[in-house]
């Protein structure tokens, strides 16, 4: 199980004042997926929340697709190997970009709360980091699904109804 997990936040948006209590629930969800993973050790993610217009840059130059989208994945691992902070012996899981725009549009769409469409993002992009991929859809994107609605449901998120996840 993961021992300490340092999640560094920063908000280089300011479209929208990021409501109160938001960092410590994405806290929680980097935790919990590496607490349902079995994460060995201590671990260090980045999460960074922007608005569509940086969002869509990030998506373009990463991408190469040249719209905005909700949340972004830069994973440092490979196969389950990751790199180490010299410093603290964390290893470093990579960095989550959040559209915190794209996160209030897309609750009022599905009729959620911010809470909610937060915690999947992030939970989704945690699952990323940890070297789960839905691309190829079938089983994959099952899996995954499953895998977020079981970490949603013991953060108390869990969804209430069906929502459509498109591209």
């Amino acid at each position: 199980m993961a021992n300490k997990v340092k999640v560094i936040i920063t908000d280089e948006q300011t479209t929208v004042k990021v409501p109160k209590g938001l960092r410590m629930l994405i806290r929680r969800c980097c935790t919990a997926v590496l607490v349902m993973e079995k994460f060995d050790g201590d671990a260090e993610i980045s999460v960074m929340l922007v608005d569509n217009e940086k969002i869509r840059q990030l998506n373009k130059k990463y991408r190469k697709t040249d719209k905005e989208t909700d949340v972004l994945s830069f994973p440092l691992g490979v196969d389950g190997a990751y790199d180490v902070n010299l410093d603290t012996g964390s290893a470093q899981l990579g960095d989550i970009v959040i559209s915190i725009e794209k996160a209030i549009e897309q609750a009022e769409r599905y009729g959620h709360s911010l809470q909610r469409e937060v915690g999947y993002l992030t939970v989704h992009s945690m699952l990323h980091l940890l070297g789960y991929d839905h691309e190829n859809g079938g089983l994959d994107l099952l899996y995954m699904r499953e895998k977020e609605e079981k970490a949603l449901t013991e953060l108390g998120l869990k969804r209430d109804g069906s929502y459509y996840m498109g591209e």
